[in-house]
């Protein structure tokens, strides 16, 4: 087991190091920021108002789901455990300068997700059961076309596939488990199995029937979990200032928990920052175009608008709230905390009376649900592409069980794991990205130039 981790360590370490996937990302999110002209700041009201006003599209006819019901899928996917345990693990390791880079990473990749949810609705297919399928895997190969693009869409299908079992189910279900026993003492044998029996119950009903657990579930826990987190920061104002100042001179002077010469420690809050960012907005993975894909839709501008909103509301919003907290009550710098009962320890500074345990407990519970149930349908997307449609029904039951085994497994490897999972996703699509921008440019240049575009949904 050492030796396993050992290698897994290694390969980590390498895929989110200083020359692969960092800089690719950040890159990657700062050249389809310039080739879109800052889009991401400049309409980031209008989609916001798609989003949660408007939030269906007149007159459309293709599509499965709603655009409110696409966004609260993508957010059910993303706002997960890299909100609560994600964040604490982040700033525990690369100190409050993590958070600095959080924030860039998801700066621009409102541009990166805003592009993804573009070609993911353009390049969608109909299935053999007349759903909309569609993601990467088909914008990859239908966009860049011949052997190269066709390459890279198989490639992106089976990492995706994998990876879901990672970051959209293990590691959810491992931190569920391990604060569920921390908070009441309930063996994760037992509740990964009712996890396992009730992600199975959702899932068999396809993205239909996820789709109408989050729109109802995944904004009233993210409100209830903000409203405590801005309890904490309420209680402890006096100490947002110097928090906020600490969380930009950590960025580039490095004083992380973890020490070590301050080259080491910049380098290792830039990395921790990034990789628990993208864990958390997945904004580069390509994952977020995959529920695009399926909003009822004739204009893949608009549900490329409303799917950017999701990388604010889980960076800017919902990450930002979670380290402040931890920061101001100096909870990332307590020994033996860690992970969500880090997160934890913060809330309950304010809350008191064991609220703070109570509050992550729940919110672990529920955002790690939604968030495997998301990830299904991600990864039965990427099934379908290679094996068709009969693939479909064995990986959600294959899916579902590995719930289970997500919950007694080691969390660190869990962890690890899911690092190199994301990294393998995240390469193909951000090649892609790259080669397509032309088409998103081109396509955003042609709905924009109608002067009448805010009337047009």
């Amino acid at each position: 087991m050492d030796r396993l981790h050992a290698a897994l360590n290694a390969i980590s370490n390498f895929v989110w190091g200083p020359f692969l996937l960092i800089p690719l990302l950040l890159l990657t999110g700062l050249y389809l920021t310039i080739r879109l002209r800052g889009l991401q700041f400049r309409i980031l009201g209008h989609a916001l108002w798609l989003a949660f006003v408007r939030r269906k599209e007149s007159g459309a006819y293709a599509g499965d789901i709603s655009h409110y019901q696409a966004l609260a899928t993508s957010m059910a996917a993303t706002i997960g455990v890299g909100n609560i345990a994600g964040v604490a693990t982040a700033i525990g390791i690369g100190g409050p300068g993590a958070l600095f880079w959080m924030w860039m990473t998801g700066l621009v990749g409102m541009a990166t997700k805003y592009s993804e949810a573009l070609l993911g609705v353009k390049y969608r297919q109909t299935d053999a059961k007349g759903e909309q399928s569609g993601g990467p895997m088909y914008y990859l190969t239908n966009g860049i076309g011949g052997v190269w693009g066709r390459g890279l869409g198989i490639a992106f299908a089976v990492f995706g596939a994998i990876a879901a079992f990672g970051i959209g189910n293990m590691v959810q279900a491992n931190t569920a488990a391990g604060q569920l026993q921390a908070t009441w003492n309930i063996p994760p044998s037992w509740s990964g199995l009712v996890m396992a029996i009730c992600a199975a119950a959702v899932i068999l009903g396809g993205i239909k029937s996820i789709a109408r657990v989050a729109a109802g579930v995944v904004p009233l826990m993210c409100v209830l979990y903000m409203l405590s987190n801005i309890a904490v920061l309420a209680v402890f104002a006096e100490r947002l200032p110097a928090a906020i100042a600490l969380v930009f001179s950590d960025a580039f002077s490095g004083s992380a928990a973890a020490g070590g010469f301050a080259g080491s420690a910049v380098i290792l809050a830039i990395q921790m920052g990034v990789a628990r960012g993208i864990f958390s907005n997945e904004s580069g993975l390509g994952t977020g175009a995959i529920a695009a894909a399926s909003a009822i839709t004739n204009q893949p501008v608009r549900q490329a608008m409303v799917s950017m909103t999701q990388t604010f509301i889980d960076t800017l919003i919902m990450v930002t709230l979670t380290a402040l907290a931890i920061i101001v009550t100096g909870a990332w710098m307590q020994e033996g905390l860690a992970g969500a009962p880090m997160t934890a320890w913060a809330l309950e500074q304010a809350m008191g009376g064991g609220w703070g345990n109570v509050t992550v407990a729940v919110g672990v519970l529920v955002f790690a649900f939604t968030t495997i149930l998301g990830w299904c349908y991600y990864g039965e997307r990427c099934i379908e592409r290679l094996f068709g449609r009969g693939g479909v029904i064995p990986y959600r039951l294959l899916f579902s069980i590995f719930v289970y085994v997500g919950a007694v497994l080691s969390l660190e490897i869990v962890w690890t794991f899911s690092d190199i999972a994301n990294g393998l996703m995240a390469l193909p699509n951000l090649i892609g990205l790259l080669l397509l921008s032309g088409v998103v440019v081109r396509e955003t240049r042609a709905y924009f130039a109608n002067r009448h575009w805010r009337d047009a949904a």
